[in-house]
């Protein structure tokens, strides 16, 4: 039956694709034409484009161009009119009258040339908004840069507003479903999330990213990892020529930050400086966990535990970059980034209480202190060349990066009668993550025209990671702490790897309308692992893996489009799965890594519809995806009624998914966007034994919802709200939540400052999610609170004198390394 109503949406979709495709290739009433610049003969990306009627100068209708200076008009009646174009720096450009008559109703304008400003740059009002959501061949852009609700956040706000993306209260990220996604920062990697992405995305200021581009099929020139797909965050990069200085800050209950980004370009050279720092506090919450464990041969034991928990959190990154324009080919850029990260989470009078057949056996009061601390450094190179031909550049880039790490816990003990503390238990887990990565990148046109790209690269990544474990204990308060001599306790973990990586991809367009895009990726990964102070197994083999690519897109008449992928992607365990450290801050939940973990391989398949009504877009998307090898977690029951937590490579992920996204332009000054994302997921571990066979499925649903208002005078109100529901897991289930918030901002002088009020949540108190485990031995449902009801006071200010730069020819090439599965829903993020 399940499989029969899949079959059955499956075709449906199929259908509604092929009738909108064939009605949307009767082209009438539209206008199509590319925005260039008339000097250098690029595109001149997101200009503004309005049609006006030629008797009345009334705006009729209007656009933005995209990335590649392409744009389409609807939404206007049989006339006579004018068209314009318009974008900072360059002068107002007009096209010839245009008459429209029910027999001559579509136009291709071609190239409309724009040529740039000889005189100072002055205030430009713009009327309109620039789309929040844009959809092209191979990606999906959120333009973050004109949602003013993420102010005085961080990444993993702006995120959770990203059409396909799930963000949960903790900040781990997902793609329809999978958190086996791959995170990449302006190209480049950082060592900033080697261990935690979700942690890492708290560094990133939300006033900083410019757009968010999510690639649910990536080509071969991205690395195999990231079974989900790629989400690349872009920054607001300084392309102006003289001084600037920009503050930003934010003040609220539960937390405040404080920015400061310099730039300097003169000629050729220019240099960027950038800090900024984030504090966490007044973090409050609750804990409650209900566990039963089952004994095969009967009876059972109940565990319920309760805590108060309260979180403190300081995050500070600060980077410094120098870019050089050699020639009008040759170009070279510098970076070096740092960051800091301190976690410190605690858990106030947690207590314990076990009955055995429902008669209390004993009641144990603890306190928990939990510190993740971390400090990065990332040092990157990058010399590309160009050549007159269009499209066609050579890039060499090299980084290196150094994640220190530690995770400790100390848990505190009470007397029977709760009132000192009698033992105490201390885990010291110091670690290190490095990398060295160097990057080869080709690309050329074929032929004369644009129509056939080839694209061929190599890289290498040098990885060392170092996991250093010692637990201690000691009697009462003032008593030394005293290191256990057991290696499995107290050892070091060292893990290296190195991957070498070849690619090539073709691109050709034909039959006019359509796009191919394949290619083939080929990665060897040889291991070395060994324990320092024991002979416990560490003998991992070599592999190589082929991940081919495929990508074929259709562009419809009036500029809509249809397209088909498949890809092959790889997912390797990073430390946080490979951590031989035994876990026990909460002492009767330990979780211990396991370093024999293979990789994940998975099998993606997409088909997608994009479509424009009278300025709204509306995108439905369908996929099937497939994995094998997956690594999921194997729970069992130690003595002293402990649940013992691991991973193996055991069972197989299927997803079956649709997501629906609309943005719609109601009026030049409101609009709408929303999503619904759905998929239907099954998971077996593919045990037979029944003690420890384990098999789910179930839909899971999320959605969002934003909105967007321009009030007269410089004002501005944007509110978002957003719900991911329960989501279906191997041995159970993790609840469900939703958020929202409401902001309004003015800006002043000139648009130099803005300052604004913002309010999260603040109809709720706390939020409760319930997260269930069932086996055939364990039955357990915790609930984690947290109050996060917030308010807050945004500004900003610009200070320097600037004037926009010309369009150049330099296309910057940075490294991408995606190849870790994080235990937290995440992966690399580069920087």
């Amino acid at each position: 039956m399940k499989l029969k109503l899949i079959v059955n949406f499956i075709f449906l979709t199929f259908l509604a694709m092929n009738t909108a495709w064939s009605q949307e290739d009767k082209q009438s009433y539209g206008i199509k034409g590319k925005v260039i610049n008339q000097d250098t003969e690029l595109p001149v990306s997101y200009a503004s484009v309005i049609l006006l009627d030629e008797s009345t100068e009334q705006n009729i209708a209007g656009a933005v161009a995209d990335e590649d200076g392409v744009f389409f008009i609807k939404g206007f009646k049989d006339g006579t009119y004018k068209l314009k174009v318009s974008f900072m720096g360059y002068e107002m450009a007009e096209a010839a009258t245009i008459e429209v008559t029910p027999s001559a109703n579509f136009f291709d304008l071609g190239n409309v040339w724009m040529e740039e400003e000889s005189v100072a740059l002055q205030e430009v009002t713009v009327q309109g908004q620039r789309q929040l959501v844009e959809e092209k061949v191979d990606r999906t852009i959120y333009n973050a840069e004109y949602d003013q609700t993420t102010a005085g956040g961080d990444a993993s706000d702006v995120l959770r507003r990203v059409p396909m993306l799930s963000v949960d209260l903790d900040g781990n990220v997902s793609m329809r479903g999978s958190g086996n996604i791959l995170v990449l920062i302006d190209g480049r990697q950082s060592a900033i999330v080697a261990n935690n992405l979700a942690e890492a995305l708290k560094q990133i200021p939300a006033e900083e990213i410019k757009s968010v581009e999510v690639i649910t099929s990536p080509s071969a020139k991205y690395d195999a990892e990231g079974t989900g797909g790629v989400i690349n965050i872009v920054t607001k990069k300084n392309k102006l020529q003289g001084l600037s200085l920009n503050l930003n800050s934010s003040a609220g209950l539960r937390g405040s930050n404080i920015g400061l980004n310099a730039s300097a370009k003169k000629d050729k050279m220019s240099w960027t400086l950038g800090g900024f720092g984030r504090a966490g506090y007044n973090i409050l919450g609750s804990f409650e966990n209900d566990q039963t464990l089952i004994d095969p041969e009967g009876g059972s034991t109940r565990i319920m535990q309760q805590a108060d928990t309260r979180n403190n959190m300081l995050f500070g990154r600060y980077n410094f970059g120098w870019d050089y324009e050699i020639d009008k080919y040759n170009f070279l850029t510098a970076s070096v980034s740092v960051g800091v990260r301190n976690m410190r989470n605690r858990q106030d009078g947690l207590l314990t209480d076990t009955y055995i057949e429902d008669m209390l056996f004993n009641s144990v009061l603890r306190d928990v202190t939990v510190d993740n601390l971390s400090n990065t450094i990332d040092v990157n190179f990058n010399y590309t060349k160009t050549y007159e031909k269009p499209q066609k550049e050579v890039a060499i880039t090299g980084l290196y990066s150094r994640n220190n790490l530690t995770n400790n816990f100390t848990n505190n003990l009470y007397d029977a009668s709760f009132d000192e503390v009698v033992n105490r238990i201390r885990n010291v887990n110091p670690g290190i993550n490095e990398e060295f990565t160097l990057q080869l990148d080709y690309v050329t046109p074929l032929g004369k025209g644009e129509n056939q790209i080839l694209e061929y690269g190599a890289k290498n990544i040098l990885r060392k990671a170092v996991s250093e474990f010692s637990y201690f204990t000691a009697e009462g308060l003032d008593a030394p702490f005293i290191e256990e001599e057991d290696v499995t306790l107290s050892n070091e973990f060292n893990y290296d790897q190195n991957i070498t990586a070849g690619y090539l991809s073709f691109t050709q367009g034909f039959l006019e309308h359509y796009t191919l895009k394949a290619g083939l990726r080929y990665e060897y990964t040889t291991i070395q692992a060994d324990f320092r102070n024991s002979e416990l197994p560490a003998d991992i083999p070599d592999y190589g893996v082929f991940v081919p690519s495929v990508n074929l897109g259709r562009k419809l008449g009036n500029g809509n489009m249809i397209k088909g992928a498949y890809n092959r992607r790889v997912q390797r365990p990073s430390l946080t799965f490979l951590n031989p450290n035994i876990q026990a801050a909460n002492p009767l939940q330990i979780t211990q890594g396991n370093p024999m973990l293979d990789p994940e391989l998975t099998d993606n398949y997409e088909l997608s519809y994009s479509t424009y009504i009278k300025g709204s877009s509306l995108n439905l998307t369908s996929y099937f995806r497939n994995t094998s090898g997956s690594i999921q977690p194997l729970r069992v029951i130690q003595d002293d009624d402990i649940i013992f937590t691991t991973f193996e490579n055991i069972g197989q992920e299927r997803a079956y998914g649709f997501s629906v996204f609309s943005n719609v332009n109601i009026s030049g000054k409101f609009s709408l966007n929303g999503s619904v994302d759905t998929y239907y997921a099954q998971l077996d571990n593919g045990i037979e034994d029944p003690l420890f066979a384990a098999s789910n499925e179930g839909w899971v649903l999320s959605g969002r919802l934003f909105g967007n208002y321009t009030l007269p005078k410089n004002w501005q109100i944007q509110a978002f709200s957003f719900y991911r529901g329960r989501r279906v897991e191997l041995q159970g289930s993790s609840g469900g939540f939703g958020i929202y918030s409401l902001s309004i901002n003015k800006q002043f002088n000139e648009k130099r400052g803005t300052i604004g009020f913002g309010a999260e949540n603040f109809f709720t108190t706390e939020f409760r999610i319930r997260n269930e485990l069932s086996t055939p031995t364990i039955m357990q449902q915790s609930i984690t609170g947290l109050r996060n009801m917030n308010f807050k006071i945004n500004f900003s200010y610009r200070l320097g004198k600037i004037s926009v730069d010309g369009p150049s020819r330099r296309k910057k090439r940075t490294i991408k390394n995606e190849d870790l599965k994080e235990g937290s829903g995440g992966t690399m993020i580069e920087n």
